[in-house]
């Protein structure tokens, strides 16, 4: 069983809500640039200061296209992870570009990543190791080939969209039903198989033991705007309690 790593999903580049996570505890943060309120210039500010106080930086891109991987990588995003990949095939197709040639697509910029100065081999070789590429589980065609997802040169592990995956597997609202718990374990077994990595969003106590019991990689725990909420009702419903309301 893997040790997961355990981590904070941001909506916003809010500093110090980073710095919180970081003082709690936890090893790496999500940046959701696809549903969030980032545009480039706080990516390009947020990355290194997240990077610079022990994060391990997974940038949720804003779609399945060349442009918002590179960026993100570029950046200095440790790894990137890609909504709405449809198949196999498609897999193969846009996690190329997280990778550089001739095991990918990605194409270079002589900014952060290297230093500001030119390449070589062995700084080629070290990104497709060391930059990861995580295409997200959240289509009924992903699901059914995870395999051959998995099989990828290109692919590093993949990271599940629980929600999106019930709506599109004819669920209805994402609800932890029991065919949930069974798409997620096919996950986690195909991960297991392959010799890689996987992730969940673990918001509840249930997903987070199935994480912790089926070896995910990388297991997100809160929300930024979450735990804002939870904070702010919890002292809330303190003072109704204190006040008899």
């Amino acid at each position: 069983m893997n040790a997961s790593k355990y981590g904070f999903w941001m909506s916003s580049p809010n500093f110090a809500a980073a710095e919180m996570a970081r003082l709690a505890g936890y090893e790496f943060i999500i940046l959701d640039i696809e549903h969030g309120s980032f545009d480039l210039q706080d990516l390009e500010r947020l990355i290194p200061f997240l990077k610079a106080i022990g994060f391990e930086v997974l940038a949720k891109v804003l779609g399945p296209e060349r442009g918002p991987i590179q960026q993100a990588l570029d950046f200095g995003a440790d790894a990137v992870v890609i909504p709405h990949i449809l198949s196999k095939a498609h897999a193969e197709e846009i996690c190329a570009f997280a990778k550089f040639p001739p095991l990918g697509d990605r194409s270079f910029a002589g900014g952060r990543t290297s230093s500001y100065t030119g390449f070589n081999d062995e700084w080629v070789a070290t990104q497709d190791t060391k930059t990861r590429c995580y295409p997200m589980i959240e289509d009924h065609g992903a699901i059914e080939e995870i395999e051959g997802i998995l099989s990828l040169p290109t692919v590093d592990g993949v990271f599940v969209g629980p929600s999106d995956l019930s709506l599109r597997r004819e669920r209805g609202a994402y609800s932890r039903k029991p065919g949930d718990f069974d798409d997620l374990a096919k996950v986690a077994a195909a991960a297991t198989a392959s010799g890689k990595v996987w992730a969940l969003p673990a918001w509840s106590p249930e997903e987070k033991a199935f994480a912790h019991n089926n070896g995910a990689g990388y297991s997100v725990l809160i929300m930024e705007h979450g735990a804002i909420f939870q904070g702010l009702k919890t002292a809330m419903n303190d003072m109704n309690e204190i006040s008899g309301k």
